[in-house]
């Protein structure tokens, strides 16, 4: 097979590959290679492997002849047209793990020189003072270390701080399995920022964790508290940070990432010039270990899956569901847009997954259509991309437990797909099945029963059953100028509830749903944006 390294690529991984028997590598002289000189190369090779440098567009891949894989050496894939080379049934892989251990790492050593003011001893030293008493720190040992986000990251964390005889407490707001370990586990954030002496956040940067720690949980910190940022820009509030540090409610921070970089807002400008904050420049990943591991990872990956070997880390599933009947062929949409729904819908961590089929459908291998709804389920959640390849193996490392049933017994539909998500804070359900064979749709919420369209802008709202309810929603939307394209309801007359589902137009932003659940008749309210629906669902508009 013939591999082209398109890159700058550590050497490790060059000289694994020229090791193969079965692999002819090509290596250009001038890397990276990008436009119409790797449009040319990369049609007559098996497999190439890059890093952020080159840029795999649309038009490299018009005509990708021998062309199977691509592995990205790192994590990142915006670098990488993931849509048109699923079309040309090119397989695209990342290496997510390979950095786990050097932001890990960081996220300690950060920790420690900012309990040691080590940074800003160093500069009054190399300033020509000598002045010990202005820098007595703390010590690590017997500390709570509080780790919001218990992926890969956020175990290794964890895992070594436990070593330096920390207590540690771990919480991750999506997924409720036991990491292990001596690590003990909090369902509340702020129950976690009340008891830490240090914070640190390992979770993906997502609409539902962007600004998690806030004001409000700077305010029930302990006032030695610190907070480490080594993750994503936002996750922790620069603006509430920095006055959380002018006002000596949290003794300190440490930043490896910004919502720009550089930073650009006034807020991260401060804080990196703050005396209580330690900043240093995305150094998460910048390791020689970790370049070496994610070069190698590539090299190795990529054979394996050329080879007709285990597909490991892969972002696109080309031909998945190619065996796939053309009755179930449908419902992979249904499916995974019922995950997102149910992802957005469904407060708390993810502890069970309940998926029962019914009607003719349950006569066939639905496994897939499984698959598809953790993909939706898990994705907005996760700090890398899910897929039909990776969907089972991470929910069964997160302790999410996925049960599959099958009914051949239906009354009122062909087919139907019930799906119920348990958390450690509620319990969600929702039926969807197909329209003439073509439409997908959300037939029922928690066993309200509706016909609504999983595309687009989408709110779903529980409020009381009263007279005026869907002409205040209709107010709202008018006068933020806002078009509702869609909207289903239904309603329990004797417990007085009823659930509302409303396709829009356009999104309504967090100004008009905070109106929507300031409502006082309104008990919970949710915005999701969901991918339209192919072009032949609209036939029948």
């Amino acid at each position: 097979m013939k591999i082209l390294v398109a890159d700058k690529l550590s050497q490790v991984g060059i000289d694994w590959l020229k090791e193969q028997d079965d692999v002819e590598i090509v290596l250009p002289d001038d890397r990276p290679v990008n436009g119409e000189a790797l449009k040319e190369l990369i049609g007559t090779c098996d497999g190439v492997i890059v890093r952020s440098g080159v840029k795999v567009t649309a038009d490299v891949l018009a005509e990708p002849g021998t062309l199977r894989g691509i592995a990205r050496a790192g994590v990142g894939v915006d670098n990488i047209d993931v849509e048109q080379a699923t079309a040309n049934g090119v397989i695209v892989m990342n290496t997510p793990g390979g950095n786990t251990l050097s932001t890990a790492e960081l996220a300690l050593t950060l920790m420690m020189a900012l309990s040691r003011k080590v940074a800003p001893a160093n500069a009054s030293l190399r300033s020509g003072e000598w002045n010990r008493k202005a820098f007595k720190g703390t010590q690590l040992a017997g500390k709570t270390l509080g780790v919001v986000g218990m992926g890969r990251i956020g175990r290794a964390v964890a895992a070594r701080a436990a070593a330096l005889e920390m207590r540690v407490l771990g919480y991750d707001p999506f997924f409720a399995g036991d990491p292990g370990g001596e690590i003990e586990m909090v369902k509340d954030l702020d129950e976690l920022c009340k008891r830490v002496d240090y914070l640190t956040v390992h979770v993906p940067k997502s609409a539902e964790t962007d600004g998690m720690i806030g004001a409000e949980q700077f305010e029930v910190m302990k006032p030695t508290a610190r907070v480490i940022n080594a993750a994503r820009g936002g996750i922790i509030d620069p603006p509430a940070l920095l006055d959380a540090l002018n006002a000596g409610k949290i003794a300190g921070a440490a930043l490896d990432v910004y919502t720009a970089e550089p930073p650009e807002t006034d807020a991260e400008k401060q804080l990196t010039e703050h005396p209580n904050v330690l900043a240093v420049p995305h150094l998460g990943a910048s390791t020689e270990e970790a370049q070496e591991q994610v070069a190698l990872e590539a090299a190795q990956q990529l054979v394996a899956a050329l080879r007709g070997g285990e597909v490991r880390n892969a972002l696109n599933a080309p031909g998945f569901d190619k065996a796939m009947p053309a009755m179930l062929k449908p419902y992979r949409e249904l499916a995974s847009r019922m995950g997102s729904i149910l992802a957005g819908i469904t407060p708390g961590a993810v502890q069970r997954v309940e998926v029962i089929y019914r009607g003719n459908i349950a006569d066939m291998n639905v496994q897939p259509l499984t698959t598809y709804f953790l993909v939706g389920l898990m994705a907005p959640h996760m700090d890398q991309p899910v897929n039909v390849i990776n969907a089972p193996v991470l929910a069964k490392q997160r302790g999410v437990e996925v049960a599959e049933t099958t009914s051949a017994r239906l009354r009122e539909f062909a087919n139907v797909m019930e799906v119920a998500v348990e958390t450690d804070q509620t319990r969600r359900t929702a039926k969807g099945t197909i329209f003439g064979n073509r439409f997908p749709r959300v037939i029922a919420i928690d066993g309200y029963r509706m016909e609504m369209r999983p595309e687009g802008h989408v709110v779903v709202i529980a409020n009381e059953d009263k007279p005026g309810v869907l002409g205040r929603y209709g107010s709202i939307f008018g006068a933020n100028n806002i078009n509702i394209a869609d909207m289903t309801f239904s309603r329990k007359r004797k417990l007085g509830l009823a659930v509302v589902g409303i396709n829009l137009d356009q999104a309504p932003g967090d100004k008009v749903m905070k109106e929507i659940r300031d409502l006082d008749f309104v008990n919970e309210a949710y915005y999701m944006k969901l991918a339209e629906l192919p072009p032949y669902e609209h036939d029948e508009d």
